[in-house]
């Protein structure tokens, strides 16, 4: 268990210059300016602001990871301790996606809310969709965490593919002993460095949450919602529920409350709302987990991971999507093949990580399996995936903090006093400058 260590006051910002406070006046101008003006926002100068700053977060990705993974390990004198936390790890992801996937497969049958609705299925809408999710198979999965080459994997920005050389890097630095702590140093930084090139990119999280939610309401406009409005609400509901009682039931036995998690991580929250993309907010998330007494190593270890493998908003978006389909196409799915539904989602989130439409494709690979007659009624909800994609992100990176700081807690590498300093004291914790800086 580390010490907490004494940190002077910090001084409090102004308000405007607050990031969280910016992204939210940016989202809400993004809003109104795709209302009132869609023809402006659909600009493809518009859309550019949301595409470029994902782009520039997404350049820094696979360095950081590198750096933080390989750093952790080698500073770890016991090389079984990184297999022991990747199998905690991998044992948390599956038992909190069961529930993820229980919790949606509950609400769809109790809510009913795709009953009635007589809608037609239209297979050509989907039809790209369903020809990638064919393409989804468990070995071609495996084999693909295996890079090519080193340059390809970080040229690609495959996340698994630099964990997996990370990892293998990161032992072989350990093996060298004191031979490699020159190595060790210089790499670590080099991290410090990379969390000052975020620190530099998130002055423009603003003007990425303005273009891409205006693009996005320009695009697809209020109406757009029309009588699917239910199943956007109920994924929202579910959502929510699925992180106040399951997230804040593991928060509790951690030792720490849900809503002063959620309030610490608000920046990268609203990035996520922003941007639509997890990614978008990977780096600083990784580095505020650090700030908030977990180990690097187990940060460095499980957050890479957890985002391929611990994927809760897309799992609840599965089961509950899969039952809103087939009450509107009329089609009665039996207990097996609800059961099937839970089986095979399990596999298939994985199995689409990285990939773009990730949501959607593995829904389509899900409906496969299931019932192919369900297939073609994905087009009743592809209006209104990009809705209920910012919230499949938004419990994607949620479930991937509290299962960091758990690991953590399990691997008795939280330290408990940082936890409680970092969520209880009023100050700015998205000032990456002052970590990197004093780091």
């Amino acid at each position: 268990m580390r010490s907490a260590k004494s940190e002077p006051p910090a001084a409090r910002k102004p308000w405007y210059k607050l990031l969280y406070l910016q992204v939210l006046v940016a989202i809400g101008l993004g809003v109104l300016l795709g209302w009132l003006s869609p023809h402006i926002a659909t600009n493809e100068w518009v859309k550019a602001l949301g595409d470029g700053f994902v782009k520039l977060i997404k350049m820094v990705i696979a360095p950081i990871i590198f750096c933080t993974v390989v750093s952790g390990i080698a500073h770890i004198q016991d090389a079984r301790k990184v297999g022991r936390v990747g199998v905690k790890a991998l044992v948390y992801f599956e038992i909190v996606s069961s529930f993820a996937l229980v919790i949606g497969l509950i609400v769809g049958n109790v809510m009913q809310i795709g009953r009635g609705l007589g809608a037609k299925a239209d297979a050509a809408a989907v039809a790209g969709y369903v020809k990638q999710a064919e393409a989804q198979h468990s070995v071609d999965f495996v084999l693909n965490i295996i890079p090519d080459s080193v340059v390809g994997a970080f040229a690609k920005g495959d996340i698994l593919q630099v964990l997996l050389f990370a990892i293998l890097f990161g032992f072989a630095l350990m093996t060298l002993g004191e031979r490699g702590h020159r190595l060790r140093d210089v790499i670590d930084d080099a991290s410090h460095a990379v969390f000052g090139v975020i620190a530099i990119v998130m002055k423009a999280a603003p003007f990425g949450a303005f273009g891409a939610m205006a693009f996005t309401i320009g695009k697809f406009g209020p109406a757009a919602l029309g009588n699917l409005i239910g199943l956007i609400a109920v994924f929202y509901i579910t959502a929510a529920l699925f992180v106040v009682l399951v997230l804040g039931l593991i928060a509790k036995i951690v030792g720490f409350n849900i809503f002063k998690f959620l309030a610490y991580i608000k920046d990268e929250l609203l990035i996520v709302l922003g941007t639509s993309s997890s990614e978008s907010a990977l780096p600083q998330l990784m580095e505020k987990l650090e700030r908030l007494g977990c180990s690097k190593s187990v940060v460095g270890l499980v957050i890479p991971t957890g985002y391929s493998f611990n994927l809760d908003g897309t799992n609840i978006y599965m089961t509950l999507a899969t039952l809103f389909i087939a009450q509107a196409l009329g089609v009665d799915l039996t207990w097996t093949e609800q059961l099937t539904i839970l089986l095979v989602a399990m596999l298939t989130s994985k199995g689409a990580s990285g990939v773009s439409g990730a949501g959607f494709i593995t829904l389509a690979a899900t409906l496969s399996v299931v019932n192919p007659a369900l297939v073609p009624g994905m087009a009743i909800v592809f209006s209104v995936d990009k809705f209920m994609s910012e919230v499949r992100a938004l419990t994607n990176i949620t479930g991937n903090g509290v299962a960091t700081v758990f690991v953590s807690w399990w691997e008795n590498e939280l330290d408990h006093d940082m936890l409680a300093s970092a969520l209880n004291k009023t100050v700015d914790p998205s000032d990456i400058e002052t970590a990197v800086s004093t780091g």
